[in-house]
């Protein structure tokens, strides 16, 4: 998705992300090390959709692959069936990605167990290998019987209306005692919103509060606040915006990639952190689209809590200098 701006905030964005693109400032041009306050050990690989670029994404065979190659956790796309059921699914219909046509909501889970969720799945020879051996649309519970303990779980709802999806995964964390195991986590306000409801819930905050955030220190040069206690944040560290600029005759439109996530913006999202004791944790924060190894060297340069990655096959490789 591309952000319209307008001269003068892209020129302040590029502006802000200068140091980290080129690694150019003082502190990371002598020795590459993390700046001062920030850790120096590795942020955890976290499969996004379950290692979509490595298996058909959000399946248990994605989960299976990812956590072979060392994945330090999942993060899930979630929706709920017609009877009120959370599987694993991302877009708004099945024709997306299975054989099957329509949006999850308006299908019972017995409708979509017929389904072959890696019916569009292309290997690298361009072939499709699960037409041939289908897999599953797999339900929440499923999921978490299949993630071993001590891994991360991220669940991403995808879903509206919102009360649906957020009561149909309530009950299921409910049923699990699985509140304690699972972050949770949505791109539509009023899911966040539900779901900071209640206390057991460690949910980021709100996209909007985050691109919030990352601007003001971006444009503004400001740290107005911080996330508050108990919460966490999760953006890409690197963004498409669209430059417009406008003439006497017209307009002309180029496309730049901005980086938000600075030294700058993670200390201001952990600025509460200065006040609290050695044994409570950082606030965590999780850089979305790292998929080359030069962006997740950056995001370790920041001091990343975890980042999503498409292909941990290739990530965890890279991490570890394979």
């Amino acid at each position: 998705m591309r952000r319209h701006l307008s001269v003068p905030v892209v020129a302040a964005v590029l502006a802000a992300a200068v140091p980290a693109l080129t690694g150019s400032s003082p502190a990371t041009a002598r020795s590459g090390d993390a700046a001062p306050g920030h850790a120096r050990s590795k942020p955890l690989v976290i499969a996004h959709r379950a290692g979509t670029a490595d298996a058909p994404e959000n399946t248990l065979e994605a989960i299976r692959t990812s956590l072979r190659a060392g994945a330090d956790g999942q993060w899930l796309s979630l929706q709920a069936t017609r009877d009120g059921v959370p599987v694993l699914y991302r877009p708004t219909d099945l024709s997306s990605l299975t054989d099957g046509s329509g949006a999850v909501a308006d299908h019972r889970l017995r409708d979509l167990a017929p389904l072959n969720a890696g019916d569009h799945f292309k290997d690298e020879r361009g072939g499709y290998p699960y037409r041939a051996r289908p897999v599953r649309i797999p339900t929440l519970v499923a999921t978490l019987d299949a993630v071993p303990a001590g891994k991360q779980v991220y669940l991403d709802l995808k879903q509206a209306p919102a009360r649906h999806v957020v009561d149909a995964v309530t009950r299921v964390l409910d049923e699990k005692r699985a509140w304690g195991r699972v972050r949770l986590y949505s791109t539509d306000a009023e899911v966040t919103g539900l779901l900071a409801r209640d206390p057991r819930a460690r949910v980021a905050e709100s996209r909007d509060a985050t691109r919030q955030r990352l601007a003001e220190v971006a444009l503004e040069r400001a740290c107005k606040s911080a996330p508050p206690a108990g919460s966490w944040a999760g953006f890409e560290l690197k963004r498409q915006v669209t430059l417009q600029e406008k003439f006497t005759l017209g307009t002309g439109e180029s496309a730049v990639t901005a980086q938000l996530w600075t030294r700058e913006s993670v200390d201001c999202f952990r600025s509460a952190d200065k006040g609290r004791t050695r044994t409570k944790a950082r606030t965590p924060i999780v850089m979305l689209g790292i998929n080359t190894p030069q962006d997740l060297r950056t995001a370790t340069r920041l001091g990343a809590t975890a980042v999503l990655v498409d292909s941990p096959r290739q990530m965890v490789g890279a991490q570890h200098g394979r």
